[in-house]
Protein backbone atom coordinates (compact mmCIF):
# COMPACT_ATOMS: atom_id res chain seq x y z
CA UNK A 1 0.00 0.00 0.00
CA UNK A 2 1.41 3.25 -0.85
CA UNK A 3 0.91 6.25 1.84
CA UNK A 4 1.02 9.81 0.69
CA UNK A 5 3.24 11.98 3.11
CA UNK A 6 -0.26 13.80 4.26
CA UNK A 7 -1.85 10.74 5.29
CA UNK A 8 1.16 9.76 7.29
CA UNK A 9 1.17 13.11 8.83
CA UNK A 10 -2.41 12.36 9.50
CA UNK A 11 -1.61 9.17 11.41
CA UNK A 12 1.08 9.52 13.20
CA UNK A 13 -0.70 12.75 14.96
CA UNK A 14 -3.16 9.66 15.73
CA UNK A 15 -0.64 6.76 16.63
CA UNK A 16 1.06 8.98 19.46
CA UNK A 17 -1.68 8.12 21.82
CA UNK A 18 -2.06 4.54 21.13
CA UNK A 19 -0.07 1.51 22.10
CA UNK A 20 3.17 0.18 20.16
CA UNK A 21 1.32 -3.54 19.87
CA UNK A 22 -1.83 -1.58 17.79
CA UNK A 23 0.63 0.58 15.53
CA UNK A 24 2.10 -2.94 14.81
CA UNK A 25 -1.06 -4.53 14.04
CA UNK A 26 -2.32 -1.85 11.97
CA UNK A 27 1.13 -1.79 9.86
CA UNK A 28 1.11 -5.08 9.52
CA UNK A 29 -2.87 -5.50 8.12
CA UNK A 30 -1.54 -2.75 5.49
CA UNK A 31 2.00 -4.84 4.22
CA UNK A 32 2.22 -6.84 1.89
CA UNK A 33 5.90 -7.52 2.32
CA UNK A 34 6.86 -6.47 5.97
CA UNK A 35 10.56 -6.91 7.63
CA UNK A 36 12.05 -6.07 10.69
CA UNK A 37 15.78 -5.17 10.88
CA UNK A 38 17.94 -6.06 13.71
CA UNK A 39 21.51 -5.64 14.34
CA UNK A 40 20.93 -6.79 18.43
CA UNK A 41 21.82 -3.39 19.84
CA UNK A 42 20.53 -2.07 23.43
CA UNK A 43 16.89 -2.09 23.45
CA UNK A 44 16.36 -4.21 20.02
CA UNK A 45 14.39 -6.70 22.13
CA UNK A 46 11.49 -4.66 22.34
CA UNK A 47 10.99 -4.51 18.75
CA UNK A 48 11.65 -8.17 17.37
CA UNK A 49 9.36 -9.21 20.83
CA UNK A 50 6.26 -6.77 19.84
CA UNK A 51 6.08 -7.70 15.82
CA UNK A 52 7.15 -11.36 16.76
CA UNK A 53 3.60 -10.99 19.11
CA UNK A 54 1.45 -9.65 16.46
CA UNK A 55 3.04 -12.02 13.11
CA UNK A 56 5.47 -14.55 14.17
CA UNK A 57 6.86 -15.39 10.44
CA UNK A 58 7.57 -11.99 9.46
CA UNK A 59 11.02 -11.83 8.40
CA UNK A 60 13.99 -10.34 10.09
CA UNK A 61 17.35 -9.25 8.25
CA UNK A 62 19.99 -9.31 10.43
CA UNK A 63 22.93 -7.45 8.56
CA UNK A 64 25.85 -8.77 11.04
CA UNK A 65 29.21 -6.56 10.56
CA UNK A 66 31.37 -8.94 11.80
CA UNK A 67 32.40 -6.90 14.67
CA UNK A 68 29.86 -7.70 17.34
CA UNK A 69 31.51 -8.55 20.72
CA UNK A 70 30.81 -11.99 22.05
CA UNK A 71 27.59 -10.95 24.49
CA UNK A 72 26.39 -9.71 21.44
CA UNK A 73 26.48 -12.92 19.70
CA UNK A 74 25.24 -14.73 22.70
CA UNK A 75 22.66 -12.08 23.21
CA UNK A 76 21.44 -12.87 19.20
CA UNK A 77 21.62 -16.84 19.65
CA UNK A 78 19.43 -16.70 22.96
CA UNK A 79 16.91 -14.01 21.25
CA UNK A 80 16.48 -15.64 17.73
CA UNK A 81 15.64 -19.26 20.05
CA UNK A 82 13.46 -17.70 22.46
CA UNK A 83 11.11 -15.50 20.17
CA UNK A 84 11.56 -17.87 17.36
CA UNK A 85 12.95 -15.30 14.95
CA UNK A 86 12.57 -15.73 11.01
CA UNK A 87 16.24 -14.43 11.19
CA UNK A 88 17.20 -13.75 7.30
CA UNK A 89 21.33 -13.26 7.74
CA UNK A 90 23.37 -10.91 5.64
CA UNK A 91 26.94 -10.66 6.18
CA UNK A 92 29.74 -8.80 4.07
CA UNK A 93 31.38 -9.98 0.82
CA UNK A 94 35.00 -9.62 2.52
CA UNK A 95 35.90 -11.41 5.65
CA UNK A 96 37.20 -9.37 8.80
CA UNK A 97 40.12 -10.97 8.92
CA UNK A 98 40.65 -9.56 4.62
CA UNK A 99 39.77 -6.59 5.92
CA UNK A 100 41.09 -6.28 9.01
CA UNK A 101 44.72 -7.20 6.86
CA UNK A 102 44.21 -4.54 4.53
CA UNK A 103 42.38 -1.40 6.10
CA UNK A 104 41.73 -2.24 9.74
CA UNK A 105 38.81 -0.43 11.37
CA UNK A 106 39.63 3.39 9.61
CA UNK A 107 39.26 6.23 11.92
CA UNK A 108 35.76 8.43 11.30
CA UNK A 109 37.73 11.04 9.60
CA UNK A 110 39.70 8.61 7.66
CA UNK A 111 38.71 8.28 3.52
CA UNK A 112 38.45 4.37 3.74
CA UNK A 113 36.08 4.56 6.67
CA UNK A 114 33.47 5.25 3.99
CA UNK A 115 34.67 2.26 2.29
CA UNK A 116 34.37 0.12 5.62
CA UNK A 117 30.89 1.03 5.97
CA UNK A 118 29.59 0.26 2.58
CA UNK A 119 31.45 -3.03 2.97
CA UNK A 120 30.57 -4.09 6.61
CA UNK A 121 26.74 -2.38 6.22
CA UNK A 122 25.01 -0.61 3.24
CA UNK A 123 26.02 -3.20 0.88
CA UNK A 124 24.77 -6.00 3.01
CA UNK A 125 21.59 -4.12 3.71
CA UNK A 126 20.85 -2.95 0.43
CA UNK A 127 21.46 -6.63 -1.05
CA UNK A 128 18.69 -7.68 1.78
CA UNK A 129 16.32 -4.89 0.86
CA UNK A 130 16.57 -6.11 -3.22
CA UNK A 131 15.82 -9.70 -2.53
CA UNK A 132 13.24 -8.97 0.38
CA UNK A 133 11.36 -5.74 -1.65
CA UNK A 134 9.94 -4.91 1.49
CA UNK A 135 6.55 -2.00 1.12
CA UNK A 136 6.41 -1.87 5.59
CA UNK A 137 10.07 -1.55 7.33
CA UNK A 138 10.18 -2.28 11.41
CA UNK A 139 13.02 -0.42 13.13
CA UNK A 140 13.75 0.78 16.76
CA UNK A 141 14.35 4.51 15.45
CA UNK A 142 13.73 7.01 18.56
CA UNK A 143 13.61 10.60 19.12
CA UNK A 144 17.07 11.63 20.97
CA UNK A 145 18.93 9.06 18.92
CA UNK A 146 20.85 11.34 15.99
CA UNK A 147 20.21 15.05 14.61
CA UNK A 148 18.37 13.00 11.68
CA UNK A 149 16.18 10.43 13.95
CA UNK A 150 14.99 13.86 15.64
CA UNK A 151 13.21 14.76 12.18
CA UNK A 152 11.23 11.57 11.78
CA UNK A 153 8.38 10.12 13.75
CA UNK A 154 6.26 6.92 14.55
CA UNK A 155 5.85 6.49 10.22
CA UNK A 156 8.54 7.73 7.55
CA UNK A 157 9.36 7.35 4.42
CA UNK A 158 12.90 5.52 3.19
CA UNK A 159 14.63 7.20 0.29
CA UNK A 160 13.05 4.50 -1.37
CA UNK A 161 9.62 5.01 -0.68
CA UNK A 162 9.68 2.12 1.88
CA UNK A 163 6.99 2.53 4.68
CA UNK A 164 9.41 2.94 8.04
CA UNK A 165 7.41 1.98 11.53
CA UNK A 166 9.00 2.81 14.63
CA UNK A 167 6.28 2.28 17.50
CA UNK A 168 8.77 2.57 20.15
CA UNK A 169 9.80 6.15 18.44
CA UNK A 170 8.83 8.38 21.37
CA UNK A 171 9.24 5.80 24.35
CA UNK A 172 12.75 6.65 26.93
CA UNK A 173 15.09 4.39 28.19
CA UNK A 174 13.12 4.22 31.42
CA UNK A 175 9.90 3.25 29.55
CA UNK A 176 11.88 0.78 27.45
CA UNK A 177 13.55 -0.32 30.67
CA UNK A 178 9.60 -1.13 31.87
CA UNK A 179 8.78 -2.43 29.21
CA UNK A 180 11.61 -5.36 29.38
CA UNK A 181 10.88 -6.12 33.02
CA UNK A 182 6.89 -6.83 32.42
CA UNK A 183 8.50 -9.01 29.59
CA UNK A 184 10.99 -10.76 31.35
CA UNK A 185 12.75 -9.69 27.75
CA UNK A 186 17.02 -9.83 28.38
CA UNK A 187 18.68 -6.40 27.00
CA UNK A 188 22.36 -5.92 25.71
CA UNK A 189 24.85 -3.30 26.24
CA UNK A 190 28.05 -4.96 25.54
CA UNK A 191 27.76 -3.51 21.84
CA UNK A 192 29.65 -2.57 19.39
CA UNK A 193 28.79 -0.55 15.78
CA UNK A 194 32.26 0.41 14.22
CA UNK A 195 30.72 2.35 11.31
CA UNK A 196 29.13 4.72 13.89
CA UNK A 197 31.55 4.31 16.76
CA UNK A 198 29.81 7.90 18.38
CA UNK A 199 26.29 7.18 19.80
CA UNK A 200 24.72 9.92 17.84
CA UNK A 201 25.98 9.15 14.30
CA UNK A 202 24.18 8.00 12.19
CA UNK A 203 25.90 5.10 9.95
CA UNK A 204 23.70 5.79 6.29
CA UNK A 205 21.18 3.35 6.48
CA UNK A 206 18.71 5.94 7.82
CA UNK A 207 19.66 9.16 5.50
Amino acid sequence: MVFAQEQIDKLNVQFKGISAEEIISWAVQNAERPVVTTNFRPYEVAILNAVAEVRQDIPVIWCDTGYNTPNTYKHAGELIKRLRLNIDLYVPKQTSAYRDSVMGIPQIDDPKHEIFTEQVKLEPFSRAMKVHKPDVWFTNLRKGQTTLRDSLDILSLSKDGVLKVSPFYYWSDTELDTYLTENNLPNEHNYFDPTKVLENRECGLHT
